[in-house]
């Protein structure tokens, strides 16, 4: 559990690094596709 909070909370840091959306619409879909891979990791 611990691993995956870390994972999110990296791949959340990242999009919003590497997206540099200043819009709350682009942030949420950063985010929404940080948590979709994190949900396919998971599953594996």
């Amino acid at each position: 559990m611990k691993r995956l909070l870390i994972l999110l909370a990296a791949m959340a840091i990242a999009s919003l690094a590497v997206s540099a959306c200043s819009t709350m619409e682009g942030v949420g879909k950063d985010i929404q596709k940080g948590g979709e891979a994190i949900e396919k990791k998971a599953k594996e």
